[in-house]
């Protein structure tokens, strides 16, 4: 008996889909099987029961990251890491945005270098870990309250004008940006622009379904500026009902 308990082995499947696919079948799969659960109560219980069935198969697959047609295939899209080969061409998402803050380069600079406090003012963000100089550790909430993590890593930084960054694994998303303080004229202070491109979840589809339900990484971004600047400015962050909504989204 010994022998057989120390033989058996729990295996996980081989993952062979990659991250954009995973969260498009789990979103997918989603609402495939509450369509089913509705269909069922609607007196149809057999198309319901196979509508139901199609969504857990695809909630498994985003869940596990493995397709069973992909193995017998011989296929696998499971990301190699290369961060330009994900964002380049028409994959991914740009984002851009800016605020001017009554504060030099420099306060802006060196306050938003620490990284560990930027959960207070981005929406959804949780927690950023410091991995070293370079590297960083970050964790989110996605669509739905999916739980994101990304290694984010530095690749350019001119003081007190420039943080340029790129994901790199391990990591549940494939991105890259900067951060950008330049003294605004007339000396109004510093204006701060953030640029981003990523490749969400789920593709162009994730994104889109990211913007409808209010939590997509520019209104995310967004938001996050519009509390740096009253922070800095003030040293406190207004409350509105517009926090109070995507607070909620965070959760």
């Amino acid at each position: 008996m010994a022998d057989g308990l120390h033989g058996t082995r729990c295996m996980r499947p081989h993952v062979n889909v990659n991250t954009a696919e995973r969260w498009a079948s789990a979103l997918g799969g989603a609402a495939i099987a509450a369509a089913g659960v509705r269909r069922f109560f609607d007196a149809d219980r057999a198309a319901g029961s196979l509508i139901g069935a199609a969504g857990a198969a695809l909630i498994w697959r985003g869940a596990t990251g493995h397709c069973h047609m992909y193995e017998a295939a011989g296929v696998s899209t499971a990301r190699d890491g290369d961060t330009r080969a994900h964002l380049s061409g028409d994959r991914g998402v740009n984002v851009e945005e800016l605020v001017t803050i009554a504060r030099t380069p420099y306060e802006l600079y060196q306050r938003w270098r620490e990284f560990d406090w930027l959960p207070r003012v981005i929406p959804g963000l949780l927690a950023v870990e410091r991995m070293g100089t370079n590297q960083s550790r970050w964790i989110a909430r996605g669509p739905g309250g999916y739980r994101v993590e990304w290694t984010a890593e530095i690749i350019n930084e001119i003081p007190p004008e420039l943080i340029a960054w790129r994901t790199s694994e391990p990591s549940d998303l494939v991105s890259a940006g900067s951060v950008q303080f330049t003294s605004a004229p007339g000396g109004r202070g510093t204006t701060v622009r953030v640029r981003l491109q990523y490749d969400p979840p789920g593709g162009k589809v994730g994104a889109a379904i990211a913007w409808l339900t209010g939590s997509s990484p520019a209104q995310r971004v967004r938001e996050g500026l519009r509390r740096f600047k009253q922070l800095m400015e003030t040293g406190e962050i207004a409350t509105s009902a517009s926090n109070a909504r995507m607070a909620g989204d965070a959760r």
